[in-house]
């Protein structure tokens, strides 16, 4: 069959943390294991030694290696110097793919295929916002920038991938109908993730598990635990699990609360090992695409309680009752105290776990994608091009 060869694919992205990396480290595993050839191209500056733990265990899938050099999260003079450094370690990998996730690793991505592009190398370019850039607004002028910078590099786009249906129409709505391909894959998880997780006799009520940064949501989770406790008339427990800018803001607010004794905070560690920990999962997020802890989960038959952001209802189903609405503490006391209140809510909230799996594995989404790449690469004799799917009108 045409282009059945092992394709020499190359990921981009700017910080090594969080839903983006595990993207990669899975999408990297498994086309790995398919006898592809996969590389990273992601910021230095970035992550520590949880990070260098994940690091060491994708290193023996990438055949092409892992270049990591600085790369601001703020657009500056300095992104010339990685688009500079990037280009000369791509140039000289020769790959058919490059794929960029986030704002960063998407320029990054679609410039560098461009140039190589007019020095009559053919490579595929694709797109995944993972949020990113889409969380901005027009009404500042910042947002504004960053969202006229989107549309301009569409131009240099194959396809756009899209991890939800809400990061598409999200897209729409603030850069544009797209003009090239594009593709809803869902986030997917490993088939060892779905392995049920037994919570410990001391396991807490609550976990939040993230970024420790107002994004996220960490300052809502504990004035929602604190409510939570009023409305149940006792005293609860919870942890925080992860690092982050926010982290001493947010021991103030517990020790001010006088919450100190019932949250405890812990540094970031594999999920698996934080569900054990407890009874259901916290996701208080302002905003979100397709949140991996979710679906990380729920695949470890722990419930979760989540702000309505993002795709999580296209996970959890758009009027499941675990959903809050985002920054309301009370609405989201509200479904945390049902949890420890009401001896059904557990059935309620978890989805079918059969159509629950057949749509979020990993192994579905890099079958996807991959579908996805080979028909971006261009039959001998033929021009690739930016054609428009209709799958996402």
């Amino acid at each position: 069959m045409v282009n059945e060869r092992p394709l020499r694919i190359i990921h981009c992205f700017r910080s090594p943390i969080g839903g983006i990396f595990r993207h990669v480290r899975d999408l990297a595993e498994y086309h790995a294991r398919q006898g592809h050839d996969v590389g990273i191209v992601c910021d230095s500056s970035t992550g520590g030694a949880y990070e260098d733990a994940l690091f060491d265990e994708i290193r023996p899938f990438l055949s092409l290696g892992m270049f990591r050099l600085p790369i601001r999260r703020s657009v500056s003079p300095s992104d010339l110097r990685a688009l500079w450094g990037s280009y000369r370690e791509i140039r000289s990998l020769q790959p058919d793919v490059l794929h960029g996730h986030g704002a960063k690793g998407g320029a990054i991505a679609r410039v560098i295929g461009s140039v190589l592009r007019v020095n009559r190398y053919r490579v595929a370019r694709l797109y995944s916002p993972h949020g990113g850039s889409l969380h901005y607004s027009r009404d500042t002028f910042a947002g504004n920038a960053i969202l006229r910078i989107e549309h301009l590099l569409e131009s240099f786009t194959d396809a756009l991938v899209f991890v939800c249906d809400f990061e598409h129409d999200t897209y729409v709505a603030k850069v544009g109908k797209p003009r090239c391909r594009s593709e809803r894959i869902y986030n997917g998880i490993s088939d060892r993730d779905f392995d049920t997780v037994y919570p410990r006799e001391d396991a807490a009520d609550f976990l939040y598990i993230g970024m420790l940064r107002d994004l996220k949501g960490p300052d809502v989770f504990i004035e929602a635990f604190a409510k939570t406790e009023r409305r149940v008339g006792r005293p609860l427990s919870a942890l925080m699990i992860g690092d982050g800018p926010d982290e001493a803001k947010y021991e103030h607010t517990m020790l001010r609360l006088g919450l100190g004794r019932r949250i405890a905070m812990m540094p970031a560690m594999k999920a698996r090992e934080a569900f054990a920990m407890t009874r259901a999962v916290v996701v208080p997020s302002r905003a979100e695409s397709m949140p991996y802890i979710v679906l990380e989960a729920l695949a470890a038959k722990v419930p979760v309680i989540a702000s309505r952001v993002g795709g999580i209802p296209e996970v959890l189903g758009n009027d499941n009752i675990a959903l809050a609405e985002p920054a309301d503490a009370d609405a989201l006391a509200a479904a945390m105290a049902r949890s420890v209140t009401d001896p059904k809510w557990r059935m309620q909230v978890m989805p079918d776990p059969d159509r629950f799996k057949g749509t979020f594995s990993a192994s579905v989404m890099a079958a996807s994608m991959m579908k996805l790449y080979r028909e971006l690469l261009p039959r001998r004799g033929h021009k690739a091009g930016c054609t428009v799917s209709a799958r996402l009108a």
